[in-house]
Formats: C-alpha cells, structure tokens, sequence
C-alpha cells in the first residue's frame, strides 16, 4: 500500500520503518528534521497524506492533531484511511472521524501499548476505533507494526480503551510501589515479597512483568535506574485524559483522580521528569506517613 505516515519521533519512527521494510510505499512528514530508514520524508503533512491508501498520525496531542486533520483531510483521496494512532482525549477522537467521514474517508483511532521497545519490535496492541471497514483496511498493517489489534467499536472506542486501562495500570504501579515500601518498613524481604505477591491475589502486570524494585522479577527499568520505558510524564498525561473522559461522562473515578495529583507531584515538583513511571518506589522509599 501507499501510506502517508505524520509523526515520526520515538514511537512514530520505528512503526513507519517497520511498514517500509515490509515493503509498502511510505512517505513521512515531522516538524523536527528526521530520517527514518525506508521512508521518503515530505515537505509538508498534505504532501505526506496525498494520494495515499492509508494516512497514519502519530501526535503529541488532541489540539495538534485536529490541527493536522485540517491540513491532511483536504488533501486524501476519497476512500483512504486516516488512522490515527495518537493517545488524545475522546472528544477530539470522535470529532476528527466525523470530519474525515464527512470527507468521504475511513476514519480510525487506534491508539498503542507496548512502548518504544514495542514500535521498534513490531510487537504492539492497538486498540482501535471506528467503522469495521477502517478497521479492515488498516488491519494488515497492524500486523506489521504489532502482534494483536481489537476492534474496540465506534470512533473513539479505541481511545477509551487506552485511557481505561492506563488509568489501571496508573494507580496499580502506585499501589506496587507503597507495597514495597511497606515491607521495607516492616523489615520484609523484597524478593520473599515478590515470591509471595507474584503468586497470590496481589498479582499484577506491575508486580510480575515490571516490577518496580531493583533486581527482583523479570528486568525492567528499576534495573536500569529507571531510565524510562514508559515515562512518568506520559502517564501523567494519559491519567489527564482519563480525568476528562471522566469529567466529561460524568463518572466517579476517585482512584483515577488520585493516581493523577500523585504522578502531577512526582513530575512537576519533584524528581520524576524523565524518570519512568516504576520510579514511584524510591519517592515512597523516601517519605514518612506524614
């Protein structure tokens, strides 16, 4: 296919060099000067999306991509796909897909886990947004970039799933590292509480995959001194969206709205700026009940 490709940093980059090597047509357009193996660089994000069979975004944010829709939408071929695969806020999911339907397009949100080991592995899950006919479309490459993708249902379902489940593991880190710092206190074993933990009703993705302490468990960033796999500011701003989505749905989220002050104190007023989001542990190893 010919695939425009919008947002080629740490996460876009390495998805639009795995769709190339895989021998699809992909031209690309960043603000920032760039180079992505494969990838034919345009001048502009219109030039980018012309012509394609598939536009993909992967953006920063909700204002930015409604922006990027307004230049690219006029630009696409009537029955194209614009995927984008951005983590932004429900409203402006659902109010770009309107605009791209109404141009005659295949709109899809399609937001990711996995991370950047993930984009570069071609390992990630998209859950996705949209009609059944976007989805189709966009299902091959997918499975280039990933190794599972769900369709989620209607324009902006993929979204809400993405926020959901960060809002989960948002607060289940948060609760992994008091835990830890708990036992500290009370003089237990870290790895006699993971081997305990990991195997009883605490089970978690954050105790057992990437358990926040230092040499216990599979490796994870509290192996590396926490240099980001998952950054703390990112989390922060997926558990904004989640806030939103509930300030917007009228739903009562009181972890959620916690889980946010706690990583809001960690990454604007103390150390947790471009530390990952597991460094919660030393933060809590650091402070007293009061």
């Amino acid at each position: 296919m010919k695939i425009g490709f919008i947002g080629l940093g740490n996460m876009g980059g390495p998805m639009a060099a795995n769709l190339a090597a895989a021998g699809h047509d992909v031209t690309g357009f960043d603000m920032a000067e760039v180079k992505v193996e494969g990838v034919t660089m345009a001048p502009s994000g219109a030039e980018a999306a012309k012509d394609a069979d598939v536009v993909i975004t992967m953006l920063p944010n909700g204002q930015i991509l409604r922006s990027v829709a307004d230049e690219i939408i006029p630009a696409m071929k009537a029955g194209a796909a614009f995927v984008d695969c951005s983590t932004v806020d429900v409203d402006s999911a659902r109010a770009v897909a309107e605009q791209a339907a109404a141009a005659g397009l295949l709109p899809g949100d399609a937001p990711v886990s996995g991370g950047i080991g993930g984009a570069a592995g071609g390992t990630l899950t998209f859950m996705a947004g949209g009609s059944a006919e976007a989805f189709e479309k966009a299902k091959p490459l997918f499975d280039i970039m990933g190794q599972k993708a769900v369709h989620c249902g209607d324009a902006g379902a993929g979204q809400a799933a993405k926020i959901c489940n960060n809002m989960i593991l948002g607060v289940t880190m948060i609760a992994t590292c008091e835990a830890f710092a708990l036992a500290d206190k009370l003089g237990l074993d870290r790895q006699k509480m993971f081997d305990v933990v990991s195997t009883s009703s605490g089970y978690s993705w954050t105790m057992n995959a990437y358990c926040p302490a230092p040499g216990v468990g599979p490796q994870s960033p509290a192996d590396n001194d926490y240099k980001p796999g998952f950054a703390a500011e990112l989390m922060l701003k997926d558990l904004r969206l989640s806030q939103q989505a509930a300030d917007s749905a009228d739903a009562d989220t009181p972890m959620g709205q916690l889980a946010q002050a706690l990583y809001a104190q960690f990454v604007e007023n103390e150390d947790g700026m471009g530390m990952d989001f597991s460094a919660m542990l030393p933060r809590f190893e650091k402070r007293s009940r009061d």
